[in-house]
């Protein structure tokens, strides 16, 4: 499949994914996992195929999850290489990408990606010392709901997880989704059939989407947003706290070299409060300061792909 085909499907499931599983529509992305070896077909949780695919599998593994409307093409950088090759190449680590429609909701991801790692963890072809989660925003949140997940299914992969990497995540929600239910719920109560209409087709954008105005994570979280159409986030304490067990590592950009500017817009779509989960003053004490790396004059996007944001991931890593 071509590369604009895989971004313009990626696109579609973003918005509608939903819908396409909801109708059996063929169009609907089913959640993979690949290796970037060239062609990225999919890989089968059966050992000798696993091994057949990859032949130089490391006991350390780094599991890279894409964001609302992406595909794992996010990570590739101007030179062709990205993190997880680069990582493979630094520190030995055998890199895998998510692939995964975006337009579900979050903890139905959660839940697809928990099963995923377990079987893959069951076949991969030696064992595994470390496994590493690395997601791009809506990619945390995923990564997020499927060790709250694994954690209550007792699952094999989540103590392999020793650390886990969030870049650009909004675990404080994203204020323009908050914003936009709040103009479609407006614009349904205006007695005009057009301004109606406007927020009926606006009610039609994926679970996915929807979920990342709180962070939703779990089923009971999005059923206690359903009723709600407020542009202020629901609870700022999070009910599904960053495991203890695992050490967490956060990165935010921002665009805006003001501080105040910086920290109310961020990279254009996560401030930087919700992409440090409200933990980037070090006087909270709930992570170390090292855990959080915050570069200015980086977008959304740029974050899944820069030179500077390697490296803090490869020294995190080590």
């Amino acid at each position: 499949m071509g590369r604009k085909l895989e971004a313009s499907l990626a696109i579609l499931n973003g918005a509608i994914g939903d819908y396409l599983v909801r109708t059996g529509n063929g169009l609907a992305t089913t959640m993979a996992l690949v290796a970037r070896s060239g062609d990225d077909v999919p890989l089968a949780f059966e050992r000798a195929a696993l091994t057949r695919a990859l032949p130089e599998a490391s006991p350390h593994v780094a599991i890279f999850v894409h964001g609302l409307m992406s595909t794992e093409t996010i990570w590739t950088m101007s030179d062709g290489t990205d993190y997880g090759t680069l990582l493979a190449r630094d520190l030995g680590v055998t890199p895998l990408y998510v692939r995964y429609n975006s337009g579900l909701a979050i903890a139905d991801n959660g839940a697809n990606l928990s099963r995923a790692l377990d079987a893959f963890v069951a076949a991969y072809p030696v064992p595994i010392e470390s496994l590493v989660t690395v997601g791009h925003s809506m990619g945390g949140l995923v990564i997020r709901s499927a060790c709250h997940v694994a954690r209550l299914e007792r699952r094999a992969w989540l103590p392999l997880v020793k650390k886990a990497i969030y870049v650009g995540t909004p675990h404080l929600g994203a204020p323009l989704e908050r914003v936009g239910r709040t103009v479609s719920r407006l614009l349904r109560t205006i007695d005009d059939p057009y301004a109606r209409l406007v927020g009926e087709i606006a009610d039609l954008r994926s679970d996915g989407l929807k979920d990342l105005g709180d962070a939703d994570l779990r089923h009971e979280d999005r059923a206690a947003n359903a009723a709600r159409g407020s542009d202020r986030l629901r609870d700022p304490n999070h009910p599904v706290p960053l495991l203890p067990e695992i050490q967490h590592y956060l990165v935010a950009g921002t665009l805006a070299r003001s501080a105040w500017l910086a920290t109310l817009f961020g990279d254009s779509l996560v401030p930087v409060r919700s992409a440090t989960a409200g933990l980037v003053d070090p006087a909270s004490g709930a992570l170390p300061p090292s855990h959080v790396k915050v570069l200015d004059g980086m977008s959304h996007i740029m974050l899944a792909r820069d030179a500077e944001v390697y490296a803090a991931i490869r020294n995190w890593c080590r």
